[in-house]
C-alpha cells in the first residue's frame, strides 16, 4: 500500500532506502552484464544510477545477480528444522524455496503443512509450499494421514501456496481415478508439479493434458526431452541421492533453456555443508560449458516465471531486492546475500535469522510390538525377488537370487550382499511388517535403521541379523523416531529424530556431527554407499520403478500392485 512512495523514489523525489555502488548487474531480462547502482526502497529495487540515499554501500565491482530458488525441495530431508535449513542455504545464495511438504504431510495430516507454514514464517528466506497431493502416496502403504481433495480446496487460496505438489500417483492419473482428478482440478490457475519416472509416449501425454506442467524425475536425455517438448517445465535435479545434472546438461540449449531450472528435491546436511545448495548446480553448470547468464537463469528467473513469482528473479525496477553479490563465475563464491534491501549474509555466515517460535510436533511414533517370530520368513521357494540398488539413483532393479537358506527360513546372505529388508508400520500400531531382500548395501554385520523413509515415513531397517534388527526398531521407537547403526547388539550412532521422526530439534553442526558418524559407522559395517542413509530412505517408495517394500509388501512399480518375494522358478 506504499505504491506512490515507490514512484516518488524511483523518480528521486525522496532518498532510497539504501544505495548499492559500482555493481556489475547481471541482468537476466536483457542478457548482458552492465555496471549500474542500484537503488533500493522498502525492499523493492527502483532504479539505477545515481540516487539520494540514506546509505551507500560502494560493493567495489563486485557481480550482483538476483537471489536464488530451489524450484522444488523437501524441507524435511534436510532434517533440519527450518531455522536451521536457511541457515545454512542463504549464506550460500538461496533465497527462495518452493517446498513440498509431503514427507510431515504423511506423517501428521495437513497439521504438519500448518506447522511448516508457521515455522517459515519469520525467516530471511521465502519458502511457499505446494499442496501435497499424494497422502498417502499410494494405496500400497500406510501413511499418517489422509489428505482428501476436499480437505485441499480448504488451503489452496493461502497466499504462500503456489499449486498442488507432485502428483506421484501417475497410475491414477493415467486410470482417471475420480479422487486424482479431482485433486488435480483444484488447481484452478496455479501450477501442478508433476512426478513421471520412465513414463513416456501416450502415457506422457495424457498425464500433461490433465493439467501437469513440470517433472523433476527424468534420469536420462531422451527422458527429458520429451518432456520437454511436451511442454512441461523440466526441474534438472541434483540432490543428495539422485542426481541428474551432467546427465541432462547436454539437452540444455539457448533456445529451450528458459524452460528449464535447478532444483535439489533432496539434500542432506553434510551435502548442503559440504557442497552447497543451488549454488553449486550454477557453478557445474558453468563448468560444463552452459553460458553464466543461462545458469543463473536457470536459477532463478526461470523458475520465478514458471510458479508466477512475478517479482523474483530479476534486477529491475519493481522487483525484489533478493540479491547476491560475487566476484568472478569461475568459483562463484556468494560474498553477500540481501533479502529484500536488507544484507543476511556475508562471507559464508547468516548475520542475523529471525524464526518464528513454534512447538514441536508431539510423539509421531505408535508401533505394536515386535518381537523376533515377526521377522521370520519360512522358506516356500528357492529363489527370491530382490531390490537391487542403483548408486546415485532412485530407480531400483529388480533381481532374482538365490535364496539363502538356513533351519527352513530365509537369510540374510552378507557374502553375496543379498540382505533383509524390513518395513515396520508407525504411525497406528497396525502391526503392519513387510518383509524382503536387498541387494547394494553391503553391510557384513550390523543394521541400518530409519524413519526417513519416503513417503509414508514407516520404521526401514535392512540387517544381516534378526538380533540387531530388532534391536534397531525398538531403539528408533524409543528415540521418538530417528536413525541409528546396530552393531553386535549395541548402538553405535545414532540421530534422534523428534519432529515427526523427520526433522531434528538440534543445531547445524549437531546434526551434522551425528550424520558423519551414522555414515562412518554404516560404512565400517561394509556399507559402500556415498551417502547411506539418503539411499537407503528411497528403498520403501512404491512410486519409482522397479521394485520397492512398504509395510504391506514387495511392490512392483511397473505392474503398481504387490508381487511375492518368492521368484517363478
Amino acid at each position: 500500500m506504499f505504491l506512490n512512495e515507490l514512484i516518488s523514489a524511483a523518480r528521486g523525489e525522496q532518498p532510497v532506502d539504501i544505495q548499492l555502488k559500482n555493481t556489475r548487474v547481471v541482468n537476466l531480462l536483457s542478457g548482458d552484464i552492465i555496471p549500474a547502482d542500484i537503488a533500493i526502497y522498502r525492499g523493492i529495487i527502483v532504479g539505477f544510477g545515481e540516487y539520494p540515499a540514506k546509505k551507500i554501500v560502494d560493493v567495489k565491482g563486485l557481480f550482483v545477480a538476483p537471489g536464488l530458488i530451489d524450484g522444488h525441495v523437501h524441507l524435511e530431508s534436510s532434517m533440519l528444522n527450518p531455522a536451521d535449513f536457511a541457515r545454512v542455504v542463504v549464506p550460500v545464495g538461496t533465497t527462495t524455496a518452493i517446498a513440498d511438504p509431503h514427507e510431515i504431510v504423511n506423517v501428521m495430516g495437513l497439521a504438519g503443512l500448518q506447522y511448516m507454514l508457521d515455522a517459515t514464517e519469520h525467516l530471511p528466506l521465502d519458502v511457499y509450499f505446494m499442496l501435497p497431493s499424494c497422502v498417502p502416496a499410494t494405496h500400497l502403504e500406510s501413511a499418517g494421514a489422509t489428505v482428501t481433495a476436499e480437505e485441499m480446496q480448504k488451503w489452496i487460496d493461502h497466499p504462500r501456496i503456489l499449486g498442488i505438489g507432485e502428483m506421484m500417483n501417475f497410475p491414477g492419473v493415467l486410470f482417471e481415478d475420480p479422487q486424482v482428478l479431482a485433486k488435480l482440478a483444484i488447481a484452478g490457475e496455479k501450477r501442478i508439479d508433476g512426478h513421471a519416472p520412465l513414463v513416456r509416449d501416450r502415457e506422457l501425454s495424457a498425464y500433461i493434458t490433465a493439467g501437469i506442467t513440470s517433472d523433476h524425475e527424468s534420469t536420462d536425455l531422451e527422458e527429458a526431452r520429451e518432456k520437454l517438448q511436451k511442454g512441461m517445465f523440466l526441474m534438472i535435479r541434483e540432490g543428495s541421492a539422485a542426481r541428474n545434472l551432467k546427465d541432462l546438461l547436454p539437452l540444455v540449449t539457448p533456445l529451450n533453456s528458459r524452460f528449464c531450472g535447478f532444483v535439489t528435491d533432496d539434500r542432506h546436511p553434510d551435502f548442503l555443508m559440504d557442497i552447497g545448495h543451488i549454488n553449486s548446480m550454477v557453478k557445474d553448470a558453468i563448468t560444463f560449458g552452459i553460458d553464466p547468464l543461462i545458469a543463473l537463469q536457470m536459477a532463478s528467473l526461470n523458475t520465478a516465471q514458471h510458479f508466477g513469482l512475478h517479482k523474483k528473479g530479476a534486477i529491475a525496477p519493481g522487483y525484489q531486492a533478493d540479491l547476491i553479490l560475487f566476484d568472478n563465475f569461475d568459483d562463484f563464491t556468494i560474498r553477500m546475500v540481501y533479502k529484500d534491501g536488507q544484507r543476511v549474509a556475508e562471507n559464508g555466515k547468516l548475520i542475523a535469522a529471525e524464526s518464528a517460535s513454534v512447538p514441536d510436533p508431539v510423539q509421531t511414533i505408535r508401533v505394536k510390538e515386535v518381537n523376533s517370530d515377526n521377522l521370520v520368513i519360512a522358506a516356500a521357494g528357492k529363489k527370491i525377488n530382490v531390490i537391487e540398488i542403483v548408486p546415485n539413483q532412485l530407480l531400483t532393479k529388480k533381481v532374482i537370487c538365490a535364496a539363502r537358506i538356513i533351519d527352513g527360513k530365509i537369510v540374510s546372505d552378507p557374502e553375496n550382499d543379498i540382505l533383509k529388508i524390513v518395513v515396520v508400520e508407525r504411525h497406528h500400531a497396525t502391526g503392519n511388517i513387510g518383509l524382503g531382500f536387498v541387494k547394494g548395501v553391503g553391510l557384513k554385520s550390523g543394521a541400518i535403521a530409519s524413519t526417513v523413509a519416503h513417503d509414508s515415513h514407516n520404521i526401514i531397517v535392512v540387517g544381516v541379523d534378526d538380533r540387531d534388527i530388532l534391536l534397531a526398531i525398538r531403539e528408533i521407537q524409543s528415540m521418538n523416531g530417528g536413525q541409528l547403526v546396530v552393531k553386535n547388539g549395541d548402538v553405535v550412532a545414532a540421530l534422534p529424530l523428534p519432529i515427526a521422526g523427520l526433522m531434528s530439534n538440534k543445531s547445524l553442526q549437531e546434526v551434522r556431527l551425528a550424520i558423519d558418524h551414522l555414515n562412518l559407522e554404516a560404512r565400517r559395517l561394509g556399507c559402500p554407499l556415498e551417502n547411506p542413509f539418503m539411499s537407503f530412505s528411497f528403498l520403501s517408495l512404491p512410486v519409482i520403478p522397479d521394485i520397492k517394500l512398504t509395510d504391506k509388501g514387495i511392490v512392483d512399480v511397473t505392474k503398481f500392485d504387490f508381487i511375492s518375494l518368492f521368484a517363478d522358478e
